[in-house]
């Protein structure tokens, strides 16, 4: 089975049908899915390799990207259930996987990525294929 590949951004404030269909959301906007490394149990395997340690002397980053979800858009959305209120929570599409050049802004790791006017990424080099 073969996934389809995502090429652009679902825009803000669109809504969909879940790939189910069992509901639909309204997206609020693109996120990184971060894995917290203060939720895993004491002790912990560092993320580091090598050793268990407890949660006090981890080792790096609170929160990382979470390897699960980091070839597979992730958006905040409001999940729209007929009969009732509208529920704000993160969203991760497993059904679909990013072109190269989409996963690299969405979870890059060059310095550049963090300047605050990088909101979202330019897709004119992916309109020529």
């Amino acid at each position: 089975m073969s996934r389809s590949e995502v090429h652009d951004l679902l825009a803000p404030g669109s809504i969909h049908t879940s790939p189910g269909g069992q509901y639909s959301f309204r997206v609020i906007g693109p996120c990184c899915r971060l894995f917290d490394r203060e939720e895993l149990p004491w002790p912990c395997c560092r993320l580091a390799w090598r050793s268990k340690e407890p949660s006090w002397r981890r080792v790096g980053r609170r929160f990382v990207p979470d390897l699960a979800a980091r070839r597979c858009p992730s958006y905040s959305v409001e999940l729209l259930q007929p009969g009732s209120r509208p529920t704000a929570t993160v969203l991760t599409l497993f059904s679909v996987r990013f072109v190269r050049e989409l996963q690299e802004w969405w979870y890059s790791r060059h310095p550049r990525s963090m300047e605050p006017g990088n909101i979202e990424p330019n897709l004119e080099p992916l309109i020529d294929h």
